[in-house]
Formats: structure tokens, sequence, C-alpha cells
């Protein structure tokens, strides 16, 4: 049990404990940067399958422009801390959870009238 340990004999290769700790010193300074997939996934607009039906049966398309307004939207939603929102555009209305980036539910023009919006927090109007 009197064996002597030597400095580095635990480490297999060139590694030494005074490197190891160095290397995990310089990756703590280090900010994280996130993965492109992270960064593509914040700046995209989801729609959940139930919003996919109703675009599809309402005859609703929408073009990359709209997308991009529909996801500055959000932007501007999240801004202000809003959890459940209804973006409101020409002839559409949708709502959207804000932290999901993910369209619920989607209307076209005639299905908005005399229609009660629940369950949101805030609203956005699109010009």
């Amino acid at each position: 049990m009197n064996v002597p340990i030597k400095v580095g004999q635990f480490y297999a290769g060139r590694l030494q404990p005074g490197n190891l700790q160095q290397s995990k010193a310089v990756q703590a300074n280090t900010p994280q940067t996130a993965s492109f997939k992270d960064m593509l996934q914040d700046q995209l607009v989801h729609f959940s399958s139930h919003a996919v039906k109703r675009l599809e049966q309402r005859g609703i398309e929408l073009k990359p422009e709209q997308l991009h307004q529909i996801g500055s939207a959000i932007d501007s939603a999240a801004a202000k801390g809003a959890k459940d929102s209804l973006i409101l555009m020409k002839d559409m209305a949708l709502i959207v959870n804000v932290d999901n980036r993910t369209v619920v539910t989607a209307m076209d023009g005639s299905s908005m009238k005399d229609n009660v919006f629940t369950q949101i927090d805030s609203a956005v109007i699109i010009a």
C-alpha cells in the first residue's frame, strides 16, 4: 500500500493535471455560443397541427413577408413579456404561444366576425 504515485500517472496521453485545470478555467471564461440550430429555432415561426388544419380549411396561404411580419410581432410581444398573444393582420387573426413561437390557431376575416378571443394576454396589430 505504500506505493508512490507520480503526478500524471493516472492521466492517459499527454494531459497533465495542470493542463486539465487550465482548460476548465479557459472554458469558464469563454461565453457559450448558441448552436446554429438553436439560433434558427429562435427565428422561426412554428405551426401546431391544429393551426395547419385551420389554415388549410380556411384557404389561408402565408407569404414569406407575412411570416417575417409574424416573427417580428412575436418578438415585440416577447419584449413586453407576453405569453399568449393575438396577432391581427389585414384579413386574418392568429393566436400564438410566444414562448414557443408557435401559432396555435388561425382565422380568416369571415371567421373573426362575432368571435370572442379568450386565454390571451396581449394583442399585436400588424398594419
